[in-house]
């Protein structure tokens, strides 16, 4: 049994985001927690490039209704990913994040949530060492400088605006978090959303409600007004979703802020700074907005650190005076993603020395 799940482990290390394995076990024991030795052996057989459940039955000789059966109860317990894509329902293995993690959001407990905190730091730590990034700060773009051109990539309100399906879900840090006695006070749950170009992408799978173009875009700007980062993947287009964290339960904002994981998410291509003529040395900045403590206190005015900011804009709309907005960063300075879920793909198996696993 031990073996089915070790092979699981590594073929989870094997996807570019990695699953490291670590001295104690633990991420076995969530494996085990998550898998019973016969789904675990199902998930060894699921490609992580996508496939239609016909095309998997054929490849491991079951009849049709028999697979659709095990592929739809993967997906409902989160083992497995499916999406719709051009019409035709396709799965596919994930990785452990973004992925099978976030997928346990209604089975999460606080036996795996422990689980979850104790191999974060060793996980976050060494996913986080390759490039590129697995997330990305998408900027507030209300008090991007007007001059600015703004990127596909950089407006999430655009992209919803874009998009026909959507849903909401709770957030599954501050969830696991909760669990463990330590909820966040400050913020909503249901914050985090998906979305899709097509209607109907979650009308046979969806792990939060189903919700309207016009309600997503309220779920952002209450984000907004909470003082919440917008993370989503790192690439300029393909976006699915976007999570609404803070830096009290985000585990990627955590293992930025308090790990040595510099790939972990990338930060935008902005920068607050603050104009020390209209700035009314209020505080609200430092103290109740920005998430990773890059606004400090100097001689009764405020300035910006700029090699911790992440150019998320948090800082910038609760400002009384108007006086911080985002610049965008010199060209030097400038971190383009790749262009898609593939690019990234190729690119960071590439960057952590990996074959691209087929099967």
């Amino acid at each position: 049994m031990n073996d089915m799940y070790n092979r699981l482990a590594t073929k989870l290390d094997q996807l570019p985001n990695g699953y490291p394995a670590t001295e104690s076990g633990v991420e076995l024991k969530i494996l085990q927690k998550i898998f019973t030795p016969e789904e675990a052996e199902m998930a060894l057989k699921i490609r992580p490039i996508p496939e239609p459940a016909e095309a998997i039955a054929e490849r491991l000789g079951k009849p049709l209704d028999e697979m659709q059966g095990i592929l739809d109860d993967m997906v409902h317990k989160g083992q497995i990913g499916s999406a719709n894509m051009k019409g035709q329902q396709v799965y596919m293995l994930v990785p452990f994040i973004v992925g099978i993690f976030e997928f346990q959001l209604n089975r999460l407990d606080k036996e795996l949530a422990d689980l979850v905190e104790q191999y974060a730091p060793f996980l976050m730590t060494t996913v986080g060492k390759f490039p590129p990034a697995v997330m990305r700060v998408v900027p507030i773009n209300a008090q991007i400088e007007a001059q600015h051109e703004v990127h596909r990539y950089e407006d999430l309100k655009k992209t919803i605006q874009e998009s026909k399906s959507f849903q909401v879900m709770e957030c599954i840090c501050r969830k696991e978090r909760a669990l463990q006695g330590h909820p966040c006070k400050k913020h909503s749950t249901e914050v985090c959303m998906s979305f899709a170009k097509h209607e109907g992408a979650f009308d046979k799978y969806h792990m939060g409600r189903i919700i309207s173009k016009d309600e997503a875009l309220r779920v952002l700007d209450l984000s907004e007004e909470e003082g919440l980062v917008h993370c989503t993947y790192n690439v300029q287009s393909g976006q699915m979703f976007v999570c609404n964290c803070c830096s009290c339960c985000c585990g990627i904002l955590r293992g930025i802020k308090h790990f040595n994981a510099p790939h972990l998410m990338a930060k935008s291509n902005f920068v607050a700074f603050i104009d020390q003529d209209t700035c009314a040395a209020c505080g609200t900045c430092a103290d109740e907005r920005c998430p990773m403590s890059a606004i400090v206190e100097e001689d009764g005015s405020y300035r910006v650190q700029t090699e911790r900011c992440i150019g998320c804009g948090v800082c910038t709309n609760t400002c009384p005076t108007s006086a911080i907005a985002l610049v965008r960063k010199p060209e030097s300075d400038q971190d383009q993603p790749p262009d898609n879920i593939v690019d990234w793909y190729f690119k960071r198996a590439n960057s952590r020395g990996i074959q691209i696993a087929v099967d």
